[in-house]
């Protein structure tokens, strides 16, 4: 299929632009011209990317392949928490899935209005509602373009994964060529070459990470993003996860009584790392070391690990390392007496132990 954009600017008779189109050599007209060949239907796909330079045709050439009223950006109701916003007619389960899915696991932001969230959390609240609320076409304008690169390499990456295990189409549009290697388009078209490429699905760019058994002195980084606010644990050893020299990972662990196993607690995985998959990997790592011995009492211990966490809770439980051994309603006391948690008494949670089994 011939596709031909053109932007109709004739030179108007003023000084200043007789001027420019004189210096420049620009005659005629300052029309926007581009063709390019853009067969979309002879192959099945799923996600696809269109990049190039500003002001290249970019979101024109979306418009005209996809029509205007593709446009995914989402409008968010002004005072509505995040948790509350995001299709309301679905299971809780599917929503905080969706958000741990794209790397949005702060359960404080949960809680806060989208206007009140960062660039990068508004950035995988959007995703997360894409996710959700699954149209068979969603086209986002500007993708990753206003973020932190950082945010926006792990975000796609784990967006495209999410998205995959259902159904839809999803075109990004950016004038940023990292997030190729990240979201792993279908196809790509670049407008600085008016040329389609179809792609076959490759893995994301790798992620090296060293980890280290410190002395607790980088709790302070990760502790502001632990959800739940609790103070240190005894006699624990401390273990950090390094990207590049940067800390991005870190969990604590403590020996039961008895030495007969560890308890690991205070997993953190920086922001703007969430949904690249480190975390289990960083947890089930320095796990494996304390079944061998590998720890300050030269003694093999199974791990045991409790979360509240619903996303963290079904990432262990998808997991063939990990066994479930428990499953609790905690209650933490209300003084609010006309709030709802006050009226139930207090504040419930589904704690959850897993066992960490290797074998």
């Amino acid at each position: 299929m011939r596709l031909s954009i053109h932007h109709k600017s004739p030179i108007p008779e003023t000084y200043r632009a007789a001027r420019v189109s004189s210096m420049f050599n620009v005659e005629d007209d300052a029309d926007f011209r581009l063709e390019l060949d853009a067969d979309l239907g002879a192959r099945p796909w799923q996600v696809g990317l269109i990049i190039g330079p500003s002001g290249s045709g970019k979101s024109s050439l979306g418009r005209k392949l996809f029509g205007r009223n593709a446009d995914a950006a989402p409008k968010w109701p002004g005072n509505a928490a995040v948790i509350d916003a995001i299709s309301p007619d679905s299971e809780m389960d599917q929503v905080t899935a969706a958000l741990a899915a794209v790397g949005l696991g702060s359960v404080p932001s949960w809680l806060r209005p989208w206007r009140h969230l960062s660039n990068g959390e508004q950035f995988r609240a959007n995703l997360a509602r894409l996710l959700c609320e699954r149209p068979a076409l969603a086209v986002v304008d500007e993708f990753t373009s206003t973020i932190d690169r950082q945010v926006a390499r792990i975000g796609a990456a784990a967006f495209s994964k999410a998205w995959r295990r259902g159904a839809g189409q999803f075109v990004g549009i950016t004038c940023h060529d990292d997030v190729a290697k990240w979201l792993q388009p279908d196809w790509v078209i670049d407008t600085r070459s008016a040329e389609l490429k179809w792609r076959r699905l490759r893995r994301p760019p790798s992620i090296a990470m060293d980890i280290h058994k410190t002395d607790g002195s980088y709790w302070p980084l990760f502790e502001p993003h632990h959800y739940l606010k609790m103070p240190r644990m005894v006699a624990a050893d401390y273990y950090t996860g390094f990207v590049g020299g940067e800390p991005v990972a870190h969990v604590a662990f403590s020996p039961r009584p008895g030495l007969v196993e560890a308890r690991a607690c205070r997993l953190v995985i920086m922001p703007e790392w969430q949904g690249a998959g480190l975390g289990l990997r960083f947890l089930n790592e320095v796990c494996a070391l304390w079944r061998r011995g590998v720890n300050r009492y030269d003694r093999p211990m199974p791990s045991l690990f409790h979360t509240s966490h619903p996303g963290l809770a079904a990432a262990l439980r998808a997991q063939p390392l990990w066994a479930q051994v428990s499953s609790a309603l905690g209650c933490a006391a209300s003084k609010s007496t006309g709030s709802l948690k006050g009226r139930l008494g207090g504040h419930f949670r589904a704690v959850q132990g897993f066992r960490y089994v290797e074998e």
